[in-house]
């Protein structure tokens, strides 16, 4: 319940820091807008020489974009403004005032620095996800549903952990802000699912970028393609990368000289 109470604290800190620059609004809602323009500008040029892509049909692959747009959102909302503070923090020596706090760091320093406007993503990520169920003609039931918001937390946890391991590494080097910038233009791929690239980018983006694991795999859900073994597999991918980031951050804590190095 306490961290709940802070999460909400900073949500409201947040807010109010974002409302005294609301011209990021527009640029937000500028952005989003042509992002998805260009999502769906690439599924109507591929659309009009092919009913499928891989087996994905155009319904589908709305849905793919849909969650993309969610997810996405998701992390740029809280997950990776909080990981680029942190790495400052890192790096200015002041991540000590978070330290002394009475309550556990990484949590601290994973809810500190929130983006409201990235909600905007979120909100274009729902509407598109529901125009493209909408076309399938799909009915979402319970168990449908259900493997949905698993596969969701779980990717978000997968992403979470990724990033959480890479900011661990400011512990060591001066900046590694090049490494987020790869990580965030890989994610461009994930507006398609990772079935239709080549073999060795399909296990680039499962296992060492886990952009498979964030998008196409909720996307499964959604469309009925999911199978039990993907599901278990998602789980014990978030369980897993979940406890080596924290064992890392860690690990890497013991390394942290603070202001007075």
């Amino acid at each position: 319940m306490n961290q709940l109470k802070l999460v909400g604290l900073y949500f409201k800190i947040g807010v109010l820091n974002e409302l005294e620059y609301r011209v990021n609004f527009f640029v937000q809602i500028f952005q989003s807008g042509l992002s998805l323009l260009v999502a769906l500008g690439g599924l109507a040029v591929v659309f009009d020489h092919t009913n499928q892509l891989n087996g994905w049909t155009s319904p589908e692959l709305l849905t793919v974009v849909g969650v993309y747009f969610l997810i996405g959102g998701l992390i740029n909302l809280i997950i990776q403004p909080s990981m680029q503070r942190f790495m400052e923090d890192v790096r200015q020596g002041t991540l000590d005032f978070t330290l002394v706090k009475p309550e556990d760091a990484q949590f601290l320093i994973s809810i500190r620095q929130i983006q409201i406007w990235k909600l905007v993503d979120v909100l274009i990520g729902i509407v598109i996800m529901s125009v493209g169920l909408t076309q399938l003609g799909a009915i979402i039931g319970v168990e449908q549903g259900a493997a949905f918001g698993i596969t969701l937390l779980a990717g978000v946890a997968i992403v979470y952990s990724f990033w959480l391991i890479l900011a661990t590494c400011a512990f060591w080097f001066v900046r590694i802000d090049n490494i987020l910038v790869i990580f965030e233009s890989m994610y461009e791929a994930g507006r398609w699912p990772v079935r239709i690239y080549p073999g060795w980018l399909q296990f680039t983006l499962t296992f060492l970028v886990p952009i498979a694991f964030a998008v196409t795999v909720p996307a499964e859900a959604l469309t009925g393609r999911l199978g039990v073994e993907t599901l278990l597999g998602a789980l014990a991918l978030a369980a897993g990368m979940f406890l080596v980031a924290r064992l890392f951050w860690r690990f890497g804590l013991r390394h942290y000289g603070g202001a007075s190095a």
